[in-house]
């Protein structure tokens, strides 16, 4: 679960490694995501602390994390990715 409001958290994990973030390519983006994030934090009554930055170089996970749900996640109970989709999301496996 991702709360917008925690700087170094998600969900259960916790850690500098863990944090929301948008990235953006182009100055419309960027745009876009501040005014969303002013837009909820508002509707939220809170601050939101996702960071919005510029994109860098992606570094692509390992294969073992690539569409972790739909190889059966932590439990091994397979999650489709089929687009259109409406099973519920099940976070972690």
């Amino acid at each position: 679960m991702i709360l917008p409001h925690l700087i170094v958290r998600l969900g259960n994990d916790v850690g500098t490694q863990y944090r929301s973030g948008i990235y953006f390519y182009t100055p419309e983006q960027e745009k876009e995501a501040l005014e969303s994030k002013e837009k909820h934090s508002k509707k939220l009554n809170q601050k939101i602390v996702t960071e919005i930055l510029p994109a860098k170089k992606f570094y692509r996970a390992e294969e073992c994390h690539q569409q972790y749900l739909a190889k059966g996640g932590r439990f091994g109970s397979r999650q489709s990715t089929e687009k259109g989709c409406n099973d519920p999301i099940r976070c972690y496996g």
